[in-house]
Order: C-alpha cells, then structure tokens, then sequence
C-alpha cells in the first residue's frame, strides 16, 4: 500500500508542475496581448490623426 501512495505523490507532483509551467507561459502571454492591442490602437489613432489631422 505504501508504494501507491509514493507513485501517487510523484504523480500529483510531476503534474502539478506541468500546471504552473503552463500558468505562467499563459501569464507572459495575456500580457504580450495586452501590450500588442494597446499598440495596434494606439497606431490606428495616430494614422487617423494624420489623415484627418491636416486639412
């Protein structure tokens, strides 16, 4: 019965590792996507600005 426990224990341990790796590389990635649509918009008003901007 002991060794159920340990190969559960490796278990839960191995996969709660593969989580957090996974958690963090979907943290880097929702902020590279805030980061990337504040810039797309904020070129989107800048070329609006210039189209619009000299008459």
């Amino acid at each position: 019965m002991k060794i159920y426990y340990g190969l559960i224990l490796l278990l839960i341990t191995m996969f709660y590792a593969g989580c957090a790796a996974i958690e963090t590389i979907f943290k880097a990635g929702m902020w590279w996507g805030i980061i990337l649509v504040v810039l797309v918009i904020g070129g989107i008003f800048f070329l609006i600005s210039k189209v619009f901007g000299k008459k």
